[in-house]
């Protein structure tokens, strides 16, 4: 497992799917994680955790992201995903969410660097696969420890170390510390993973560049554009045409169909996931204007609340309605059309039923460590 120069999908909770990484594939990602499953539920056989180890054969390179705060579950866990194909374990050390962190997870084991550095090394002794591990910069914003939890972590002998740059405190309400990123980047000798805030190539590579991290993860800019690694690779924005959108997403729903089986209970498995994603896909705008490459390195474009344009086409009106309700009805139709024309058809219906209201969008957050 090389975790130098290579682009990660984070391990997203809800939306790192597997027919999202699927999708994500297609479009050029190279390194793909699951999402976080618990290390005790897994113990425990549950169907649910368990099939969040679960890879598909086209993810030649996948992690598997596990929560755990005893070393035995830990290493259970980390065999379970080995087993079925996990080139790489990662530990959850930053998810800020109330039900991890209550149970001695996630961003709680922050707080313990100590017992964090013991739990580590049972990893790496019991896990017959390179582990890493993910953290956020500390618990709050009078006590960022992460260089010292960064140091405790190469110590124990982790193979990576991903830090996403902010505190638990924070949640995703403030633009991603990049400097912090580069200082533990700097004093570590392992591969520093940098996590935080991109949405385009040219933010994702000014940000590589700068902080001197080894490798870097990508989000919720991904849910926004799934095509962000092309853009990454190639180094040049791929601007596609609502109905170059729209096809993608139907793509996407077939992968969904495909994991989940076209029937009654397989749709509504997969509404469950599709209506939810549009959250992300409604949020899309070409950026690839140079005014917003200058904006960029002002503030994180992620984060930025666009104008609207005028003149937009009927179906990308549609494509960015924030609307909940019409986002189940655009998901529906994408399960049912037989191919993108169809789909487009059949968009171009729902907008005469339900016209479409494109305004200001709040902050979106995913669950991730």
């Amino acid at each position: 497992m090389n975790f130098r120069g290579r682009v990660f999908l984070a391990p997203l909770t809800k939306g790192g799917n597997l027919p999202f990484r699927r999708l994500c594939l297609a479009h050029g990602c190279d390194v793909t994680m699951g999402e976080m499953a618990y290390a005790y539920q897994v113990v425990k056989r549950s169907k649910s955790e368990l099939a969040l180890l679960r890879k598909h054969p086209e993810e030649t390179c996948f992690g598997a992201q596990i929560a755990a705060s005893r070393p035995a579950d830990g290493i259970a866990a980390g065999l379970a995903a080995v087993e079925r194909g996990a080139a790489f374990v990662d530990l959850n050390c930053g998810c800020p969410i109330h039900d991890v962190v209550k149970r001695g997870m996630g961003a709680t084991l922050l707080q313990r660097p100590t017992q964090l550095g013991k739990l580590v090394a049972e990893l790496v002794k019991g896990i017959p696969a390179p582990v890493s591990v993910k953290i956020r910069l500390g618990w709050t914003d009078s006590d960022r420890n992460a260089s010292e939890v960064a140091k405790v972590v190469e110590e124990a002998g982790a193979a990576a170390l991903t830090v996403h740059g902010r505190t638990r405190e924070q949640r995703y309400s403030r633009a991603a510390d990049w400097d912090a990123i580069a200082q533990i980047a700097a004093e570590r000798s392992i591969p520093v993973i940098g996590n935080g805030d991109i949405l385009t190539w040219y933010e994702a590579h000014e940000r590589w560049q700068k902080s001197g991290v080894a490798s870097i993860m990508v989000g919720r800019g991904a849910l926004i554009k799934p095509w962000l690694f092309r853009e990454i690779a190639t180094r040049q924005a791929f601007e596609p045409t609502a109905s170059e959108r729209l096809a993608i997403y139907h793509d996407f729903a077939q992968r969904l169909k495909a994991h989940f089986r076209d029937d009654e209970k397989g749709r509504e498995r997969a509404m469950r996931f599709l209506p939810w994603h549009f959250e992300f896909f409604c949020r899309y705008r070409p950026l690839s204007a140079p005014q917003w490459v200058a904006a960029a390195s002002q503030h994180p474009l992620i984060q930025t609340r666009m104008p609207e344009e005028e003149g937009l086409s009927v179906l990308e009106r549609l494509l960015r309605d924030p609307r909940p309700e019409l986002h189940q009805e655009l998901a529906g139709l994408l399960w049912a059309a037989t191919d993108a024309p169809a789909a487009e058809a059949a968009a171009l219906l729902l907008a005469e039923r339900m016209p479409p209201v494109v305004g200001e969008l709040g902050e979106v957050a995913v669950g991730h460590g």
